[in-house]
């Protein structure tokens, strides 16, 4: 069976436009078909990587020296 979503593709945490970019992505970019069966599975599987980027740009921005 092949994967529903794959990627290798990591947003830069120091990059909020790249973070952005990715975080608002629809699911519908990555089913071609439209089957909302497939769509909800996507919506499922990548909603945690979602989440994950927007931690990881949060600690990296908490992480920079302020000017």
């Amino acid at each position: 069976m092949t994967p529903v979503y794959s990627s290798g593709f990591e947003p830069n945490p120091f990059d909020t436009i790249d973070v952005l970019a990715f975080v608002l992505c629809s699911p519908q970019v990555f089913v071609p078909g439209g089957d909302p069966a497939e769509m909800e599975a996507v919506a499922e599987l990548i909603q945690p990587a979602k989440e994950e980027a927007i931690r990881r740009w949060q600690e990296a921005r908490l992480s920079k020296p302020f000017c």
